[in-house]
């Protein structure tokens, strides 16, 4: 079995809106396994979400309401730094998306503590803190060993299925002052302009429709697909570096890593850079014009063909299927 750090742990607890963020509920959930002691979720967001934070294990809430100035990392790297001068800490979490790995950087480094970020495993066994995680495109399997001043781990999805626990805790959060650096306070959120786009988040999805090198830049296909399926768009790295999409929507070793029930990957190779960020699927489907193609390796199902020809077919499809139920 498992062991248990008696320290407490703390966790940021990103939220989206009022709820807190798939990442963060992970993070959340993880800690709660891990350890004995507390688990202290900081809160940077307007009103932090206590129901969800209080269900998932959560025993305490530092709040430190930085208002629009908390989207930038800088800031939120002040608050968490602020937080682990509250108690002795044996870890700290948080999603390893664009923000968080930003401000696990950050305060390793001012902290001098030990960071790993896109961990797909971590566990407290013989009282040694080892995280799992994969290097090198996904080629290669890590086990990293951490101890010293108290470690930074950012959590990859899917590191943990959710779980409610059994007796919540009622929380009432604690106002943490954070004296901002000289970096943080020359920060000034000019605006906030949300996310335009239509359909489910990419983060949040269970279904999601990437495009490759292979749309040759016609994402309306993708997007066609995706809204058809109620998923969300997905694009490699080369699709993104061609401007045919969002640096946002890109998934991979160098984007988002996501385990969506379905992954369907259009005109995607399979490079490996690309699967590491999706091979966690629970069931994949390819379509490429390459027979040789990797993506192949790991398809639960696949098709060689033209896109332009695929798509629709697929769309036409799924049309009749809704008409005829």
């Amino acid at each position: 079995m498992t062991q248990q750090m008696t320290s407490p742990i703390l966790v940021l607890a990103d939220q989206a809106g009022d709820r807190l963020t798939p990442l963060a509920r992970q993070a959340v959930t993880l800690a709660a396994s891990l350890t004995s002691g507390d688990v202290v979720a900081l809160s940077v967001a307007a009103a932090p979400d206590k129901r969800s934070l209080s269900e998932l294990g959560a025993t305490r809430v530092l709040h430190a309401c930085m208002g629009d100035a908390a989207r930038s990392s800088v800031v939120a790297s002040d608050a968490i730094i602020a937080a682990l001068e509250t108690d002795s800490f044996g870890l700290v979490l948080l999603g390893s998306d664009y923000r968080g790995r930003e401000i696990a950087g950050r305060v390793g480094a001012i902290t001098e503590a030990g960071v790993v970020s896109g961990a797909s495993s971590v566990s407290f066994d013989g009282g040694i803190l080892q995280v799992g995680k994969t290097a090198l495109g996904g080629s290669w399997s890590m086990r990293v060993v951490l101890d010293g001043i108290t470690p930074i781990v950012g959590v990859s999805s899917g590191v943990i299925d959710e779980a409610v626990v059994p007796s919540p805790v009622a929380l009432t959060p604690q106002e943490l002052p954070v004296p901002l650096s000289a970096e943080a306070s020359s920060i000034e959120v000019v605006s906030c302009v949300p996310d335009d786009a239509d359909g489910v988040s990419l983060q949040d999805a269970s279904t999601v429709v990437c495009g490759g090198r292979g749309v040759d830049g016609d994402f309306e296909l993708v997007r066609s697909l995706a809204s058809a399926l109620g998923g969300a768009v997905g694009a490699t790295r080369v699709a993104c570096d061609e401007g045919w999409a969002p640096r946002g929507e890109q998934i991979g070793q160098t984007g988002l890593t996501l385990t969506p029930n379905l992954y369907i990957g259009l005109g995607v190779s399979g490079a490996i850079h690309h699967t590491v960020g999706m091979q966690s699927a629970a069931h994949i489907v390819a379509v490429c014009d390459d027979p040789d193609a990797p993506i192949f390796d790991i398809a639960d199902f696949g098709v060689v063909g033209d896109v332009a020809k695929v798509v629709p077919a697929a769309l036409a499809a799924i049309e009749e299927a809704r008409a005829q139920a």
